[in-house]
């Protein structure tokens, strides 16, 4: 792993840190951080209500290369939802679902709700 990796590596888990605990403070409840299905992965999933949530966190020192929420795109949506259908289906749940970004620009955070489906 070379600089650039690590410091992206260290980025992306105070990002995750500081998404949890925004979450925490908003009333979720946080069942799974980097959940694993196969070569996909889900950052958070929490539960809000009766709603369950899986939230994809992107991290960015500044906005120099575009928005933090710009680079989840189709293909990154679609394994989120692969590894979600996955956890869905392991743990029987019947009630809603939601997908969410939570963008963190520098001391910027930005939760998207249901950003994509």
């Amino acid at each position: 792993m070379n600089a650039t990796q690590n410091t992206n590596t260290a980025l992306g888990r105070i990002g995750e840190e500081a998404a949890v605990k925004f979450l925490r403070e908003k009333g979720y409840q946080i069942l799974v951080q980097n959940y694993r299905y196969r070569k996909d992965e889900i950052d958070i999933i929490a539960k809000h209500g009766k709603l369950l949530v899986f939230v994809e966190v992107k991290a960015r020192k500044n906005n120099y290369y575009g928005y933090p929420e710009e680079f989840v795109n189709k293909a990154k949506a679609s394994n989120i939802i692969r590894a979600a259908q996955n956890y869905i289906i392991t743990k029987n749940w019947v009630s809603g679902i939601r997908f969410d970004i939570i963008a963190i620009t520098g001391e910027e955070l930005v939760h998207f709700e249901d950003a994509f489906y």
